[in-house]
C-alpha cells in the first residue's frame, strides 16, 4: 500500500515514482473514507478492488500534495502547473474636504460586484483584487496644506503692521484662535509667523500636529496728506541726509516714476521677443529659398 521512495539522479535532480504515488493515493483515499476503511479492515484490499465501497482507483495522486502542501510534487501549482490569476483592482477617487482630513470622516460608497458562483462558492481559482481609494483633497477657500503644516494668509493695514494687531482665526474644527502681536512688535510685508501644534494631525500620530503658518501682507495707502507726512516724520526715524550738495543735485537729470504691473510687463516683453524672433526666421528663410532657386 506504500509507494517506493523518491530517487535521485547524478545531478541531484529529484523525481518521483508515479506508480508509487498512485498506490499512496489509494491508501490515502481508503484511510480518509470511513466506509472504505471499514471494508478494508473487515475484508482486505481485494474487496476494494472487486468494487465494494465504490473502488479506489479514481483518485488523483497529486490531490494528496494539494491537501497537505497546497501544490504539486513537481513544483509550481497543481493541475498542470497553472498559476492562480489575480482579479482586477477597482480604483475609486474619493474627494474629501480639508476639514474631513483634519477631523476624520466616514464615507459610504456603493460598489457593484458579481454574485457568488454556486459551483465554486465564491472561491474560484482567482485571487480577489483590491478596492483602492485615492484620496483627493478639495480646494479650501482659506487654508492651504503642505504635508503636516497649514498655511493661511492674513492682510494687515499699515497701522496694524506698525502699531500692533489682534484678530480671531476660525480653525478647521471650529475653534476660535486669538492671534495678536507682541507689544512694540512691527510686522514687515510678506513675512511669516508660526503657531506650534495647530497644523494637520501627523500620520499614525493623531495627537501630534504640525505648525500653522500665517503669511502677513500689508496694505499701504495710495497717498498721504502733507499733515499726515509731518505727523509720521515726527514719530518715525529721520530720513537719511543727502550726500550731495544742492549745486550737485541741480546738475543731476530728473526722472519720473510710474506704477507698473511687473508680471504683465514681463509677459508682454516675452511675447514681443517671440514675435520678433519668428519674423526674423521668416526673413532669413525666404532669402535662402530665393538663393537656392537662383542656383
Amino acid at each position: 500500500m506504500f509507494g517506493r521512495a523518491p530517487k535521485k539522479s547524478s545531478d541531484d535532480t529529484r523525481y518521483y515514482d508515479i506508480l508509487g504515488f498512485k498506490e499512496l493515493a489509494q491508501a490515502y483515499e481508503v484511510l480518509s473514507d470511513p466506509e472504505k476503511r471499514e471494508i478494508y479492515d473487515q475484508y482486505g484490499e481485494d474487496a476494494l478492488k472487486e468494487g465494494m465501497g465504490g473502488g479506489a482507483g479514481g483518485h488523483d495522486p497529486f490531490d494528496i500534495f494539494q491537501s497537505f502542501f497546497g501544490g504539486s510534487p513537481f513544483g509550481g501549482s497543481s493541475r498542470g502547473g497553472r498559476r492562480q490569476r489575480r482579479g482586477q483592482d477597482v480604483v475609486h477617487p474619493l474627494k474629501v474636504s480639508l476639514e474631513d482630513l483634519y477631523l476624520g470622516t466616514t464615507k459610504k460608497l456603493s460598489l457593484t460586484r458579481n454574485g457568488i458562483c454556486s459551483k465554486c462558492k465564491g472561491l474560484p481559482d482567482t485571487i480577489t483584487g483590491d478596492v483602492i481609494f485615492v484620496i483627493q483633497q478639495k480646494e479650501h477657500p482659506k487654508f492651504k496644506r503642505k504635508g503636516d503644516d497649514l498655511f493661511v494668509e492674513h492682510n494687515l493695514s499699515l497701522t496694524e503692521a506698525l502699531c500692533g494687531f489682534q484678530f480671531v482665526l476660525t480653525h478647521l474644527d471650529g475653534r476660535q484662535l486669538l492671534i495678536k502681536s507682541n507689544p512694540g512688535e512691527l510686522v514687515k510685508p510678506d513675512s511669516f509667523k508660526a503657531i506650534n501644534d495647530e497644523g494637520m494631525p501627523m500620520y499614525q500620530r493623531p495627537f501630534m500636529k504640525g505648525k500653522l503658518y500665517i503669511h502677513f501682507t500689508v496694505d499701504f495707502p495710495d497717498s498721504l496728506s502733507p499733515e499726515q507726512v509731518k505727523a509720521l516724520e515726527a514719530v518715525l526715524p529721520p530720513k537719511p541726509l543727502s550726500q550731495m550738495s544742492d549745486m550737485e543735485l541741480d546738475e543731476c537729470e530728473e526722472t519720473t516714476l510710474h506704477n507698473v504691473n511687473i508680471e504683465e510687463e514681463m509677459r508682454r516683453k516675452q511675447q514681443a521677443q517671440a514675435e520678433a524672433y519668428d519674423e526674423d526666421e521668416d526673413m532669413h528663410g525666404g532669402a535662402q529659398r530665393v538663393q537656392c532657386a537662383q542656383q
